[in-house]
C-alpha cells in the first residue's frame, strides 16, 4: 500500500527525483568494495555486495526513472540498503586501523584502502541522509509541502527567500526546492573534509549523531590512516 497523501489545494508536489544518481552512487560502493585489497577484508565483502544488490535491484524495480512511487516494503528496504552500507563501512574502518596498529601491510596498499574507504563513507552517509530526511526521496518530493514529515537538516535554500531577487528565486519558498541525492553528497562531502556542519546544519539527535560519525571516521581516515599510510612510504 502506497504511503503517500495527494496534496491539498495550494500544496504543490516537487518534480520528482532522478533515480540514477542515487543508483550511481551504490554502485561506486560496491565496486570499491570488489576492487579492495582481497587479503585485508577477504570474501565477506562479496557477501555484502550479493546483499546489497538483492536489495538494490527491487526498488530500482517499482521507480526505475524517477521516484514517484513508495511502498512500507521498498522504504524499508532503500533504509536497510543504506543501513547495510553504512555498518560496512564502519565495521571496514576498525579492520583497517587494526591493520595499521599490527603494522604488517605495505605503505601503498593501506593508503589505497584508506581512500577507497573515505569514498565509499562520503558515498554512505550521503545516502543514509538522503533516506532520512524528511521522509525520504518519494515523499520529498510527491505530498505537499505542509504534509512533509520535520526536517533533519536546514539547507540554504530553506531560508533564502528574503534575500536577493537571483537568490530568492531557488529558495524553498519561491521555487518549491527539495534536496535531492546530489545536495546530500555535497554535504556529507563537507562535513568528511571539515568535521563539522559547513553550509547544511542538522536539526534532530540522529542527524547530529550521523553527521558526528561521519566527522569522527572521516578524521580517523585522513588524520590517522592515511598519515600512517603515508608514512609507511619512507
Amino acid at each position: 500500500m502506497s504511503e503517500l497523501d495527494a496534496p491539498s489545494a495550494g500544496q504543490e508536489r516537487a518534480q520528482a527525483e532522478h533515480r540514477w544518481p542515487a543508483a550511481v552512487g551504490v554502485l561506486v560502493i560496491l565496486v570499491s568494495y570488489a576492487l579492495l585489497p582481497a587479503h585485508l577484508f577477504g570474501a565477506v565483502r562479496y557477501g555484502v555486495i550479493v546483499l546489497c544488490v538483492a536489495m538494490l535491484v527491487p526498488v530500482i524495480v517499482i521507480n526505475p526513472h524517477r521516484f514517484t512511487k513508495q511502498t512500507t516494503w521498498s522504504r524499508r528496504l532503500g533504509v536497510a540498503l543504506a543501513l547495510v552500507i553504512g555498518l560496512t563501512n564502519q565495521a571496514l574502518l576498525v579492520v583497517l586501523v587494526q591493520l595499521l596498529v599490527a603494522n604488517t601491510e605495505d605503505g601503498p596498499t593501506v593508503l589505497l584502502a584508506a581512500l577507497q574507504l573515505w569514498l565509499t563513507n562520503v558515498i554512505g552517509f550521503a545516502l543514509l541522509y538522503w533516506e532520512l530526511d524528511r521522509g525520504g526521496p518519494v515523499v520529498r518530493t510527491q505530498r505537499g509541502r505542509a504534509k512533509l514529515p520535520p526536517a533533519d537538516f536546514r539547507f540554504p535554500q530553506d531560508e533564502d527567500h528574503d534575500a536577493s531577487p537571483e537568490v530568492a528565486a531557488h529558495s524553498s519558498k519561491t521555487s518549491n526546492w527539495r534536496p535531492g541525492f546530489v545536495d546530500y553528497l555535497y554535504f556529507s562531502l563537507s562535513d568528511a573534509m571539515a568535521f563539522s556542519p559547513t553550509d547544511v546544519m542538522p536539526l534532530t539527535h540522529r542527524a547530529k549523531l550521523l553527521m558526528g560519525l561521519e566527522a569522527f571516521a572521516g578524521f580517523v581516515l585522513l588524520a590517522l590512516v592515511i598519515a600512517r599510510g603515508v608514512s609507511l612510504l619512507g
